[in-house]
């Protein structure tokens, strides 16, 4: 059976390249890497419940986490693809503590932040995981190994960011500053084809997602907004229908396409984690920086925008609402005391 044509990721890349006359081709090589990673792990996902990945490794990571075997291998594989890819001058892992040098003699002029292997506590019961990346100009001189200050920096400034899911199919969404758009995998030829071009998030929706568990422990302006969302609405004579993943970028990508507004707010159960369960370097900012450029917005539960931040550790841990426009200003008018 022949497949129609259509645009390839790779022909996109180089399609937007050309929109930009002094572009050198570094950031469509490090874009093309990551995708190349990509495939390699959503080829081991799709294995791992014939294989021995599956379950723990035995290890523990930076964030006291026990690291499960596609963890560590998702983390292995683009530590391994990107260390000599002549594209980055140094990374950071959600699943390391410290800076990861890439080799010597192969820095590069961008960093590169990600999270291996997102939701990867859902893996043994086949729920939707993904690796999330974010990319920044790196801030120190070329030509040597790069250094913290270049990782820590604002999601404002990132040139690049975005997610792949390995769901039921393995979808690529990604920004660089232009619009988002997605890729869906097409395993029979090992091609991502363009499948959602220019994705727009609902300003408004009817769906929320959040962990209403930890309801009890959360500030008064968040339980109330809560409240509100389980109100029954007079327009549509039915409250908000909520859509828990547990797994972010699950979460984050059916409300990207569908409508929707996720919240990780702060609770007060854990002092460990005065600032909320999701690291800013990893998961937060890069989603914020693909939510607006899709239309919607991503701030703390007390107003802040994520993109603004500008993180003084790489594992900082920060409280996330993000989703839909009108979504999010609903919710910042709970916090502001306007409802």
């Amino acid at each position: 059976m022949s497949r129609p044509l259509g645009i390839t990721v790779s022909r996109h890349i180089m399609d937007n390249q050309r929109l930009h006359p002094e572009a050198t081709g570094d950031l469509s090589g490090l874009l093309n890497e990551l995708i190349v990673a990509a495939k390699t792990i959503s080829a081991e996902v799709n294995m791992a419940g014939l294989a021995d990945i599956l379950g723990m490794s035995g290890k523990t990571n930076i964030q006291g986490e026990h690291v499960q075997k596609l963890d560590e291998f998702a983390n292995n594989t683009i530590k391994r693809r990107m260390a000599r890819s002549g594209y980055l001058c140094a990374m950071t892992s959600e699943e390391e503590a410290d800076i990861i040098p890439v080799a010597e003699g192969y820095e590069g002029k961008y960093t590169l932040a990600f999270d291996p292997l997102d939701g990867s506590s859902n893996i043994d019961v086949n729920v939707s995981i993904g690796t999330i990346f974010s990319i920044h100009h790196r801030l120190s001189p070329d030509g040597g190994p790069g250094e913290e200050a270049d990782l820590l920096q604002p999601g404002a400034s990132q040139v690049a960011a975005g997610y792949i899911i390995y769901g039921s199919s393995t979808m690529l969404v990604f920004t660089t500053g232009d619009g988002v758009h997605g890729f869906t995998l097409d395993p029979s030829v090992g091609e991502f084809y363009l499948s959602h071009p220019d994705i727009r998030i609902p300003a408004k929706s009817k769906y929320y997602s959040v962990n209403e568990g930890n309801t009890n422990y959360w500030q008064e302006p968040v339980r109330r907004y809560l409240d509100y969302l389980k109100e029954e609405d007079k327009a549509t004579g039915r409250p908000y229908s909520a859509r828990y993943i547990g797994s972010m970028v699950a979460d984050f990508h059916r409300n990207l396409i569908a409508g929707g507004i996720f919240l990780y707010p702060r609770d007060s159960k854990d002092s460990t984690k005065p600032y909320g369960k999701l690291r800013l370097l990893y998961e937060a900012a890069p989603l914020a920086f693909v939510a607006e450029q899709a239309g919607g917005r991503a701030v703390t539960d007390d107003g802040r925008s994520i993109l603004a931040i500008k993180p003084d550790d790489l594992h900082q841990r920060v409280p996330v609402v993000i989703g839909g426009s009108g979504d999010v200003e609903n919710f910042l008018n709970f916090i502001n005391g306007d409802n």
